[in-house]
């Protein structure tokens, strides 16, 4: 009997984990950087006045002949560099999953980052 009392336990330890990750994806929202333009110069207000949690999307929508998406820190979010290993993205349609704290992206292209094509994210 107490190995079925077990396997009970364990089956609701289970359901109850089941049940708390698909509620914390449910939360997750997904946004479309820069709306209808996508990402492009002047997006740097686009955030402002939205609400972000870490685990939302961020999609990047852009033409990737044109321009890129690149992950830095803030030395490189203000210096408009990507550092070594800076994550780049290059699809035109690039989804980033938001980590809590200030999440900084820049276009790499020349000139791009210094033309406004930057944003940074802060997420609760």
């Amino acid at each position: 009997m107490a190995q079925g009392r077990g396997s009970a336990a364990g089956v609701l330890a289970l359901v109850l984990l089941c049940v708390l990750l698909h509620g914390e994806l449910a939360e997750s929202a997904v946004y479309t950087v820069g709306d209808r333009g996508g990402w492009s110069f002047n997006t740097g207000g686009w955030p402002r006045g939205k609400r972000f949690r870490a685990g939302d999307v961020l999609v990047f929508k852009y033409s990737p002949s044109a321009h890129n998406v690149v992950a830095v820190n803030a030395a490189g979010y203000n210096s408009c560099s990507a550092p070594r290993g800076a994550r780049v993205f290059k699809s035109g349609n690039d989804r980033v999953t938001l980590a809590r704290g200030t999440n900084y992206f820049i276009c790499s292209f020349p000139g791009h980052c210094q033309s406004g094509m930057k944003i940074a994210i802060t997420a609760a």
